[in-house]
């Protein structure tokens, strides 16, 4: 990605996450980018497209992510354990793109039906791992979907905690609480 297109892309990233996708304006992303229309037209068709730019990437980064280091792990707990901590550095790394993501997963309009169909299908590589592991004895019988779709809601509440202190996030420690509270004592055997 050139440096143009980086910079709508962060930008359009930024302004989503405060102000929301309806209430930012072509005009507003040029106007801060500092570029004509034109040169945001050449690098992309549409907010729309930038929008949908900026979710295809940044779900596959986070995918990229688990698929690349849980591959590396046999141990189902721990291949868990790289799923939250990969979630919560995403998160804290990421956070106008996670705040995107969270708040248009709701509604009907296409963006919305989009951002949900995105987090299914990640939510879904969660579900393959827990899966996994039922069948592999390493972790008790139970819904694999609900527990998935419980990681992956207990890391986005990271940012609520962090709404909540107004403090930046601690990976490490928001990473040990998890891992105590949940992996410890509800995949007990």
């Amino acid at each position: 990605m050139n440096k143009t297109k980086r910079k709508i892309f962060e930008t359009s990233m930024q302004l989503f996450a405060r102000k929301g996708y309806d209430a930012t304006s072509i005009e507003e992303i040029t106007a801060t980018v500092g570029v004509a229309k034109g040169t945001l037209y050449y690098h992309f068709s549409s907010k729309e497209e930038i929008f949908n730019f900026l979710v295809e990437e940044g779900m596959k980064l986070l995918k990229n992510s688990i698929d690349i280091k849980t591959s590396k792990l046999d141990n189902t707990i721990e291949k868990l354990r790289a799923v939250i901590l990969i979630q919560i550095k995403i998160i804290s790394k990421y956070e106008d793109f996670m705040t995107i993501v969270l708040s248009q997963i709701w509604g009907h309009e296409q963006r919305n039906i989009m951002c949900k169909d995105k987090v299914i299908e990640y939510v879904k590589t969660i579900q393959q791992i827990i899966e996994e592991g039922i069948k592999k004895g390493e972790i008790p019988n139970g819904d694999a979907e609900i527990l998935a779709s419980g990681i992956f809601g207990l890391t986005c509440s990271s940012l609520i905690y962090k709404l909540k202190t107004n403090k930046e996030i601690d990976t490490a420690k928001l990473y040990k609480q998890f891992d105590n509270y949940l992996l410890r004592h509800l995949l007990k055997k």
